[in-house]
């Protein structure tokens, strides 16, 4: 089973899943902001990452999916909303499409879509040559960015990933979120949908959301998170906890 740590005690339940680039701990600047009284927040450690470093597994959103809603099992959560970063906001696509009646909201954050990338094999290439070298997946960090931040941040952000993740769970990952397709099921997401895109990602890009997400999700809210990039949970956490909250605030149920 995967490690998680939860952060609060109120009654409206949030389970939380980390990206690609290091593990929970990447929410961390944001902690001290949350309401602890209104919610009870679950930061979880995917397979192969941070304190599930040596969880075997296949390392594929789907599993991620199902993990995350086998530790809702485990907590006693019957209903839950669901909030995933990067290829996190992949699997909590996935997760609203396992168990759409369990599911009070989900919220994307800078997300990897169901559908598959459009990367041709050169791009493949690229990013899977970011499982080695330091030097792509700095190149990537930074894009996705903006390539506005610090190269000491960058720097350390890469590290970071380096330290926690296995490099089969890390390019495993890699393969998943960008070639596996859920697309064909987005129609059973019913639960009301926050999309966030950074103002300055190259990567999860304004143009790329605007084109796939509002025919995965017509239903789906789409905003735009001002000076930040792919990072809001670093770049501007208070701001990002402020609208997340407001907006669980007013989901069905919550």
């Amino acid at each position: 089973m995967v490690w998680h740590t939860t952060i609060g005690n109120g009654p409206t339940k949030v389970l939380v899943v980390h990206g690609w680039f290091w593990d929970h701990r990447v929410f961390a600047p944001m902690f001290d902001a949350l309401d602890r009284n209104r919610y009870t927040y679950a930061f979880v450690d995917v397979r192969g990452y941070g304190h599930s470093r040596d969880v075997a597994g296949a390392f594929s959103i789907s599993e991620v999916a199902a993990d995350a809603i086998a530790l809702a099992d485990r907590l006693g959560w019957r209903e839950f909303h669901a909030l995933g970063h990067s290829m996190g906001g992949k699997a909590v696509q996935k997760m609203a499409m396992d168990a759409p009646a369990r599911l009070r909201s989900v919220v994307a954050v800078t997300p990897v879509p169901a559908s598959a990338l459009p990367f041709d094999d050169e791009v493949f290439g690229f990013f899977a040559s970011a499982c080695e070298s330091d030097d792509v997946a700095l190149a990537i960090m930074g894009d996705s960015l903006g390539n506005r931040v610090s190269t000491i941040w960058l720097q350390l952000m890469l590290r970071r990933a380096r330290d926690t993740a296995t490099p089969a769970a890390f390019r495993n990952y890699m393969r998943s979120f960008i070639k596996d397709d859920y697309s064909a099921t987005a129609n059973k997401v019913t639960a009301p949908m926050l999309v966030l895109y950074g103002e300055h990602d190259n990567g999860v890009s304004e143009a790329m959301v605007k084109a796939v997400y509002p025919g995965l999700y017509p239903h789906a809210e789409i905003e735009k998170i001002g000076n930040c990039g792919h990072y809001p949970m670093q770049e501007t956490p208070i701001n990002f906890v402020t609208r997340i909250e407001a907006f669980l605030s007013q989901s069905a149920g919550s």
